[in-house]
Parts: C-alpha cells; sequence; structure tokens
C-alpha cells in the first residue's frame, strides 16, 4: 500500500487571530504606534487542533491520505505589503504556526517554510528564516515567490544570480522549492485563476531559457497547479527551447522540474499524464484552497483529486505508487529521511 502523501497543502483555515493581527500589521506601516507585538498574538493548541480536525484532517480521512507537506497560506504571504521586517515578522508568525501543527499532528503534518521575501531586497535576506525553519522546525522544503511585487514582475527571472544565495541553500540542506506567487495586487491578474497559472507557465519559460541547471545539477524545482498552461502547450514549448538551440527538454530542464496533480478535473488530469513522464508528477490536492466547492458534472469536490488519478486509465497500480508516494520521497529527501526514521 502506498502513502498518500500530499505534497501542496497551505494551512488556509488557521484561526481568526492570525488575520486580525495581520491586519493590524499591515495598519502599523502607515502608524508605526499602532503596530502590533509579536506577543499580541496568542492561539492557543486547542485553537490550532480545532481548525485542523475539523477541516484538512478530516478531508484528509474521508479521501484517503495520510500526509501533508504543509506551509503558511500562499495568498496571506503577500510580500508586496510593507519592507523586509514587516515581511520577516509575518514568515515567522506563519511558519511557526506550521510548525506548531505538525507537532501536534507529527503522523499527518510536515511543514514547509515561507520566505520573508521583499520586493527589491536581496534574497540572501530570507537565508536565516530558511536555516531556522530546516534546523529547529524540521522543514522539508520551501515556497518560493518569483514575483514578491505581486502582478507586477520587477525580479529578474529565476536563471538570474539574483537568486543565487536561495539556490545555495536549497542544495546545501536538499530542499525543493515550490514556485508559488501570493496575491496579486495587479487587477488585471486575479490571484488565483490567472496570476497562480501564469507564473506557473511564467516560471517554466524562464528555465528553459536560461541554463540554471549547469550550475545548480541538483537544484529541486515543484511547479505547482499541474504546471499551469505547460502540459497543455508542451509542443510550444519544445519548438521554442529548440529554436533557442537547448538541449531536449527531457534532458535540459526534466531532472530537476516537477509538476503537481492540483488540477481539478479528470481531463486535466489525463493530460498532465499524457505528456509529462510519470517520474515528473507529485501527488497533492491544495484542499480547502484556490477551488473549494462541489463540481454538478460528478457531485464530489473538485479538489478531490485522489479521485482522478484512481480514476485514470492511462496509469498503471505502479505510475499511481510513484505519484502518490515513490516520487514525493525522492524529491523531498528530508521527507524520505523522516519517514524511514518512523519506519516507512
Amino acid at each position: 500500500m502506498s502513502l498518500i502523501i500530499d505534497c501542496h497543502g497551505h494551512y488556509t483555515t488557521a484561526p481568526k487571530a492570525l488575520e486580525n493581527w495581520r491586519n493590524a500589521q499591515i495598519a502599523g506601516i502607515k502608524d508605526p504606534a499602532a503596530m502590533p507585538k509579536v506577543a499580541d498574538l496568542k492561539i492557543s493548541d486547542d485553537e490550532l487542533r480545532e481548525s485542523i480536525e475539523t477541516n484538512q484532517l478530516k478531508l484528509m480521512k474521508e479521501r484517503g491520505s495520510d500526509i501533508t507537506l504543509f506551509s503558511p497560506r500562499a495568498s496571506f504571504m503577500a510580500h508586496h505589503i510593507g519592507d523586509f521586517n514587516v515581511s520577516s515578522t509575518w514568515a515567522a508568525i506563519c511558519n511557526e504556526l506550521c510548525y506548531r501543527v505538525s507537532t501536534l499532528f507529527p503522523d499527518h503534518f510536515v511543514p514547509v517554510a515561507m520566505l520573508p521575501q521583499s520586493p527589491g531586497v536581496d534574497p540572501a535576506t530570507c537565508i536565516p528564516e530558511l536555516e531556522k525553519c530546516v534546523k529547529e522546525y524540521g522543514a522539508v522544503g520551501i515556497n518560493l515567490n518569483p514575483d514578491p511585487s505581486g502582478g507586477h514582475w520587477t525580479s529578474p527571472p529565476l536563471t538570474d544570480k539574483h537568486w543565487y544565495p536561495i539556490y545555495e541553500k536549497m542544495v546545501e540542506h536538499d530542499l525543493p522549492a515550490m514556485i508559488h506567487v501570493s496575491t496579486s495586487c495587479n487587477a488585471c491578474f486575479h490571484t488565483t485563476g490567472a496570476h497562480y497559472l501564469n507564473a506557473d507557465t511564467t516560471a517554466f519559460m524562464q528555465l528553459i531559457q536560461g541554463d540554471l541547471f549547469k550550475d545548480f545539477p541538483t537544484l529541486k524545482f515543484l511547479i505547482p497547479h499541474g504546471g499551469g498552461a505547460v502540459p497543455y502547450h508542451w509542443g510550444r514549448f519544445r519548438g521554442l527551447a529548440q529554436e533557442m538551440k537547448k538541449p531536449l527538454l527531457s534532458e535540459h530542464l526534466m531532472n530537476n522540474v516537477y509538476f503537481d496533480t492540483c488540477v481539478y478535473h479528470q481531463p486535466g488530469i489525463d493530460l498532465l499524464n499524457t505528456v509529462i513522464p510519470v517520474k515528473n508528477v507529485l501527488f497533492a490536492s491544495e484542499m480547502i484552497g484556490a477551488v473549494r466547492g462541489i463540481d454538478p458534472t460528478t457531485g464530489h469536490y473538485y479538489d478531490d483529486t485522489k479521485r482522478y488519478i484512481e480514476a485514470s486509465t492511462i496509469l498503471s497500480a505502479e505510475d499511481k505508487h510513484q505519484i502518490y508516494e515513490g516520487n514525493v520521497r525522492r524529491v523531498f529527501s528530508r521527507l524520505d529521511a523522516r519517514l524511514k526514521a518512523k519506519g516507512h
């Protein structure tokens, strides 16, 4: 039996006190006298337990998944708000909450860290938080925002040396990064319907244009939401890479780039698994995330992605095992070590 490991979960159900504190922090940017202290935020273990047991854990049990890689709510990262100090304080609070959830439910939740990114600030400033999350919290991955400006794309491409301080730490600790933007503050781009999928597609194209993995052969990126438009337009990306005189995508990117299964209908999952090699697909649902409703054509929740994998006529039993467990443990080697220590 495979462990069903969901590699893409966010703490979208955190107690209301977290949002209230964040609103006070944002107000404090204009009025420093109103800036709340970290100690002002009080959330008990019982409140954390209730927020998880009645939401994520309940659905995991109903849908048959075992472990969720759990990071702060992506749309709340909002790196474009305030300066580095604002982001740094906010990231530390959110990461600690995910760590606390992982200690309350050690068999079901494993932390993944957000970074205290800020537009125009050297990514090296994120390293202390990254180190703390790995060494003290047991984080097995990070979320990396390629656009801290929130929809204006003011940062250099992911292949630029601007990002190398983070990559060096990722390689040192064997940490994969999920490439995940946050809230869009640009009215042209709906956060979850456009900005997220644009970013997934944009990141992949940036990687085609560069030669990042020559410098970092062991770097691992996870592109969420099924890779945005990438699988659907695989011929376009192959053709563009060819015109740029790049190696075949199988050599150029596919030893380092992975896609998750946060695709919310059967034809989409079938397309993903027809186009992208099984070794590059990791199970995920992003449950209680972007799409929370019930699909009227199936009567099931859109984000119950395990149903689509189970119903696939393309995937063998071994393929499904790789997607559910094998690939996730290979990409998230720190998770693998953690599971082996528990006898899995």
